[in-house]
């Protein structure tokens, strides 16, 4: 089930802080917001997975569910057959295409390079060389504009047998990433890390980059108050979040 409530703000504010370019960093920022109601019991955490119309028989649609069951068995949930769930889980994804355009400034070097050895006194790294006291200057700003992608996951959870709904949480990051199967490992664990998180709670998760759509071997990143930090094993290093 796809779901597009998307905003020029929201866009801007992932495209600024949620960056997950290759080469730019070792971790995956996710934004995380939760809506709950939770009250439920170790003995109730059974489920079925509850599909739209245009989810029937997507392999897709299975991998990603894969995904979630495996996070969810860490909280004590049983999937079940559905006449026979608690709850019915369902799950809306998404990734959408944006342009994000960066100023940067263009140098010149007032120092040129001649002669046989390049800068026999002012080598690049003397003191009248590029980066000495007057090495090049900047002498304007070019516009470059980058392909991002947004990712989003949303994972909503009701009582089956009152149709109420019980929680919410959606999960997005954005960055040079074009697959939505590479990044779903990532928004999957960071959704339900922690669970259930209190209602309306909004923090930024951070997990270790990994080809392999796990979690890395990287010493633990520096988490500010609204972060969580989550290695591979799904465990979290607690950290204050805003609610």
């Amino acid at each position: 089930m796809k779901f597009d409530r998307w905003t020029g703000a929201a866009r801007a504010a992932l495209a600024v802080s949620l960056m997950w370019l290759a080469g730019c960093t070792t971790y995956v920022q996710t934004q995380v917001t939760a809506f709950s109601d939770w009250s439920g019991t170790d003995a109730a955490r059974t489920y079925a997975f509850a599909r739209a119309p245009e989810q029937q028989n997507s392999i897709e649609q299975t991998t990603y569910e894969v995904l979630v069951a495996n996070e969810l068995s860490k909280y004590a949930f049983r999937q079940v057959p559905e006449a026979s769930a608690h709850y019915r889980v369902e799950l809306a994804y998404s990734i959408r295409g944006d342009v994000m355009t960066v100023r940067q400034p263009l140098y010149y070097d007032p120092w040129p390079m001649y002669g046989p050895y390049g800068r026999p006194y002012w080598g690049p790294w003397g003191a009248w060389g590029p980066y000495g006291p007057w090495g090049p200057a900047s002498y304007g700003y070019v516009d470059q504009s980058y392909p991002i992608f947004i990712h989003a996951l949303q994972i909503r959870m009701t009582d089956q047998s009152t149709g109420r709904e019980v929680y919410k949480v959606t999960a997005m990051n954005s960055g040079g990433e074009s697959s939505l199967i590479r990044a779903m490992p990532y928004l999957v664990q960071s959704a339900l890390a922690d669970f259930p998180l209190g209602n309306g709670t909004v923090r930024t998760v951070k997990i270790p980059l990994d080809n392999a759509g796990g979690g890395g071997n990287e010493a633990p990143a520096t988490v500010g108050a609204n972060e969580q930090m989550v290695p591979p094993s799904g465990g979290a290093t607690a950290s204050k979040p805003v609610q």
